[in-house]
């Protein structure tokens, strides 16, 4: 009985390994575990060749993904966005502006941002200038340029 058997990975698995990955395991523990759960899958040479190709879609998707954030955050950037909203006596708004109201200002614009992208710690009760950062990624990230002036 051989010591350890090569299995790859279906699912991230505490203490083994993620997804993808040509991991050695006990053979008891990857027949009467990993298997029978779908987290890992016999490590034949149909198998190793079928992950690579999975893995070959998944990156180029991720480089498609990537250039699309890259794109509309670049977009994102130039905007200016102007939100006109009603004013009290002491300069202070009825109500506030949040992410919503944010959104639904750019889609009169033409563009398209998802509101929980928007890192926006509180929402805007003043008027002035404001900017919204909006996060697509860990590594990309835009600046929104939100005006908030009394109508």
């Amino acid at each position: 009985m051989p010591a350890a058997i090569e299995v790859i990975l279906q699912h991230d698995v505490d203490n083994v390994g993620v997804s993808g990955d040509l991991v050695r395991v006990r053979p008891g523990y990857a027949r009467n575990f990993l298997i029978p759960r779908q987290l890992a899958l016999p490590a034949t040479a149909a198998n190793k060749s079928r992950i690579e190709h999975q893995r070959a879609i998944a990156l180029a998707r991720a480089e498609k993904l990537k250039k699309e954030y890259t794109d509309a955050a670049a977009v994102l950037s130039a905007l200016n966005v102007k939100i006109v909203q009603r004013v009290g006596e002491d300069g202070r708004l009825f109500g506030s502006v949040t992410s919503k109201d944010i959104e639904a200002a750019v889609l009169a614009l033409g563009h398209k941002v998802d509101r929980k992208r928007m890192q926006l710690a509180e929402p805007i009760k003043a008027l002035g200038a404001f900017e919204v950062p909006v996060r697509f990624t860990a590594d990309i990230s835009a600046t929104l340029k939100v005006n908030v002036v009394s109508k």
